[in-house]
């Protein structure tokens, strides 16, 4: 098995500090050696360019694509999602982007064609649908009472709307038993669902101490679509382990998710993502577009004060909302956002991400043992400017992929 020698160029291993010169030796699909002096049977030269951990993106949505259109997607055929899910998931590996969490969306057929080479894609974990109380963010009923079409039940996706804990319990059992790696659940209104209100907590106590129990008896966690302040502090107190979005935030909501260890996945790219779409002509309907606009700035407020505080952060971006490919703008809006620095958005997009999922001892660091998930990008860390242009080169399991 040939040992394959990066070498002359810098190399950020993932877990902080800044890059340095150094070569890493990789053989089969895992990292051999990092250091200087090394040899191998077969060399990539990284003159001027910076190697990284294969990159993660905590909250993607591959069945989707970015069109928000209502009319756009009331036409489109129900299996046309999961042909562009091989473009989509395309677009994500050109950027760097060798880890994910599906947040809603992809099924575990989307995930097996990817483990066995039907699809390129990235390592996956899938939440399959999300969950949801009738009236809350997963209710894609419109006031004229058809729906979006988005949240369709069908063979290896049950329905996501559950009321009560008996139910709760059940949907749970059954998203696990169709291969769910990690359980969704909305905990508070949203901006795209047409009939409720971010600024709401949803689901009570009861029901989500038996969601969190399920899902820890099958030994998964909990990510919470939590935008509400009230919906946050429930996650929290129930034990589930990520909040994404997060964007009504108080004082004593941070005091909690760091009392708790809780992460935060900002995703700050998505209401930019609807207001382009709007922008642009997508025909959304005129509450959402007002609740984007809303919280766009609480937003932002919201994740500088977590960063303050010293909220574990993972990057996510809620792709799908918007075009695939764009996922390392996020860097960017987390720096812009906050005092994190750029070599610190490396880090959640890299080793604190790997901790987030689960994956921490095979990825998110360039260490030897570790599975070589490598990505190649010109240019410095520090500067966060058009990183998808800058992606030279990268790996998944030391073959390359783009």
């Amino acid at each position: 098995m040939p040992r394959i020698l990066f070498r002359g160029g810098r190399v950020f291993d993932g877990r902080g500090t800044p890059p340095e010169p150094a070569e890493v030796v990789v053989e089969g699909d895992r990292i051999l050696e990092v250091g200087t002096g090394l040899d191998g049977d077969e060399a990539v030269d990284l003159a001027g360019r910076t190697l990284v951990p294969g990159l993660f993106d905590c909250h993607v949505h591959f069945t989707f694509s970015g069109r928000l259109d209502l009319l756009d997607g009331a036409m489109r055929p129900f299996s046309m999602r999961y042909f562009e899910a091989i473009d989509n998931m395309k677009a994500t590996l050109a950027t760097g982007v060798t880890s994910v969490r599906e947040a809603g969306g992809s099924d575990l057929g989307v995930k097996t064609a990817v483990e066995q080479g039907l699809a390129a894609g990235p390592r996956m974990q899938i939440s399959i649908i999300m969950l949801s109380q009738t009236g809350g963010h997963g209710d894609s009923r419109l006031p004229s009472g058809s729906c979006f079409g988005w949240h369709e039940a069908y063979p290896g996706n049950p329905p996501g709307l559950v009321d009560g804990p008996e139910e709760m319990r059940r949907r749970v059992r059954e998203l696990i038993r169709e291969g769910a790696d990690v359980i969704k659940v909305a905990t508070s209104g949203g901006v795209l669902s047409p009939r409720d209100d971010p600024r709401h907590g949803h689901f009570r106590d009861e029901e989500l101490s038996v969601l969190v129990a399920e899902a820890q008896a099958a030994g998964l966690y909990v990510m919470a679509h939590a935008q509400a302040t009230e919906g946050i502090k429930a996650a929290v107190r129930n034990g589930i382990r990520s909040i994404e979005h997060g964007i009504y935030l108080d004082d004593e909501a941070i005091s909690m998710m760091l009392e708790a260890g809780t992460w935060l996945v900002p995703t700050l790219s998505a209401p930019r993502a609807v207001l382009a779409a709007s922008a642009a002509g997508a025909q959304l309907g005129e509450a959402i577009v007002a609740k984007a606009r809303q919280v766009l700035e609480v937003h932002s407020d919201s994740f500088r004060r977590a960063v303050e505080a010293g909220v574990r952060i993972a990057m996510g971006t809620d792709s799908g909302v918007g075009p695939h490919g764009h996922n390392l703008e996020e860097l960017g809006l987390m720096v812009e956002s906050s005092p994190m620095t750029p070599l610190e958005a490396w880090v959640a997009t890299t080793k604190s991400a790997a901790e987030l999922c689960g994956v921490g001892e095979r990825l998110g660091t360039i260490e030897p043992g570790k599975l070589a998930d490598l990505v190649s990008l010109e240019g410095d860390l520090e500067d966060l400017d058009k990183l998808a242009e800058r992606v030279s080169g990268v790996w998944k399991g030391g073959v390359r992929i783009a």
